[in-house]
């Protein structure tokens, strides 16, 4: 055998896989068809978080006087240069991917990869050479990309999905993006922020439709401050795209819409990587286009494994990271904990931001829970006040029998960074009377988690 474990894709589930196995003492080689770090860290997490920090940073700049900074002149923003800030970084990223290959010795084969037999792949490069590379245990890592609806064909010109929207000539002046979902709403912010005329479309009766009730409501009202256009209950009909603008035919609550756009991004969802890659030939078992595999992400194929967007369930990066952890520390004999669906952070890094764990209040009403919610608001923050982000608020859901937290959800300054300790909360089962007993430092945003949890049981202090 070549290797003991061959993945085939190196996104955030194939190289954190290959490197713990390489941490095991396996023998490690990773296919890879395009760069190291895949879609997240070379068309989607990273460069994506560098176009927001300079809009953020362009937002700052035009209410520099709010902190009582003067600025003389006209602040703009240089859109290419934002754009090659973002590419420079994603480079970088994926570099430091290469040395962490070298570090742990994993070995890369470029190319196509294709499952032959259970323990052969076959690699095609970008000149048509075959290699052939066998190894006892094989990973599928091959993530998805952007959906494609039958009325919304991208053309990537005027109709593009996400890779496109990262690298564009030049800012458009008025776009429409279908979908809010995390990449719909933090391209939407992004554009609106630095000077497009954004219109978003969401399907579904609010914007990030997987977020508590309230969190949607709140972002919504943030995004249409910015003078951004929402449209919910909505669907994009058709797209005449013959003339300098697209003519954009959206059905609505009360009645028929045409928008006009130089753009429109599509951002409804993604499709997995599973065309070609040996699934049918080997008899893997998929279930709606996702390979299907039990807790410890083996096939129906002895030897044969799979991880991240190519699986049912949330297509994100650190689920893929804990798949590929967990499949890999299995295979090496561990006694392995399967990874916990129900304690899955999502981030949605707009500004306000937003992030949530766990049930909302109306899934914990659904579930049968008798429930206990806290909620503090920004407004009451110090820090917040003092940071001039006072939109926002953190929601926590607690079990009223047992005092377990149930849910998380906030929108706010940093709350990506604070939903981390709600995690490990939920984790280790943390009640809430030992939540409020947790005393957080003064003054920072993250009290607004020890206040959430107070206002569940009414000991709030400071509303």
């Amino acid at each position: 055998m070549d290797y003991d474990v061959l993945i085939i894709g190196s996104g955030p589930g194939g190289y954190v896989a290959a490197i713990r196995a390489s941490q095991l003492g396996m023998k490690v080689g990773v296919v890879e068809k395009e760069n190291l770090g895949g879609i997240c860290l070379n068309w989607g997490c990273i460069p994506t978080k560098s176009l927001l920090k300079s809009a953020q940073a362009y937002e700052y700049t035009k209410h520099a006087a709010d902190y009582g900074v003067s600025i003389e002149g006209e602040v703009k923003p240089d859109f290419g240069a934002m754009v090659k800030r973002s590419r420079n970084v994603a480079d970088g990223m994926s570099k430091g991917i290469q040395f962490l290959f070298k570090k742990n010795k994993i070995e890369t084969i470029n190319g196509f990869g294709k499952l032959t037999t259970k323990d052969t792949v076959e690699v095609t490069d970008d000149k048509g050479k075959v290699t052939t590379v066998k190894a006892k245990h094989i990973i599928l890592a091959t993530g998805a990309r952007s959906r494609e609806l039958p009325n919304l064909v991208q053309d990537g010109e005027k109709i593009f999905g996400y890779r496109k929207a990262l690298t564009l000539d030049k800012l458009p002046k008025s776009m429409v993006v279908v979908g809010s979902g995390a990449i719909g709403s933090e391209f939407a912010y992004f554009y609106q922020s630095i000077g497009t005329q954004v219109t978003l479309v969401e399907f579904m009766p609010e914007i990030v439709p997987n977020e508590d009730m309230e969190v949607s409501k709140q972002l919504a009202r943030s995004f249409k401050k910015m003078k951004m256009k929402v449209l919910v209950g909505s669907s994009v009909e058709s797209v005449d795209t013959s003339g300098d603008l697209c003519k954009v035919a959206i059905k609505t609550k009360k009645g028929e819409e045409v928008v006009e756009a130089e753009v429109v991004l599509s951002a409804v969802g993604i499709t997995p990587n599973t065309e070609n890659i040996g699934l049918e030939e080997l008899g893997i078992e998929t279930v709606n286009g996702r390979v299907k595999v039990n807790d410890f992400y083996q096939t129906n194929v002895e030897g044969v494994y799979a991880i991240g967007d190519i699986l049912e369930g949330p297509a994100l990066a650190h689920v893929a990271s804990a798949e590929g952890i967990v499949c890999v520390e299995k295979i090496a004999g561990l006694d392995v904990e399967p990874v916990d669906y129900g304690n899955i952070p999502g981030c949605t890094y707009t500004n306000p931001e937003v992030s949530s764990v766990g049930l909302t209040e109306a899934k914990a009403k659904e579930a049968g829970y008798e429930i206990k919610v806290g909620k503090f608001p920004y407004t009451a923050s110090g820090k917040a006040s003092a940071a001039g982000q006072k939109e926002g608020f953190v929601k926590l859901v607690f079990d009223a029998k047992y005092g377990e937290l149930l849910g998380a959800h906030m929108i706010g300054g940093n709350v990506t960074e604070m939903i981390a300790e709600l995690v490990v909360a939920k984790k280790l089962e943390i009640t809430g009377h030992e939540l409020i007993k947790s005393i957080h430092p003064h003054p920072t945003m993250s009290e607004a988690i020890m206040e959430a949890a107070a206002a569940a049981y009414d000991e709030v202090i400071h509303i």
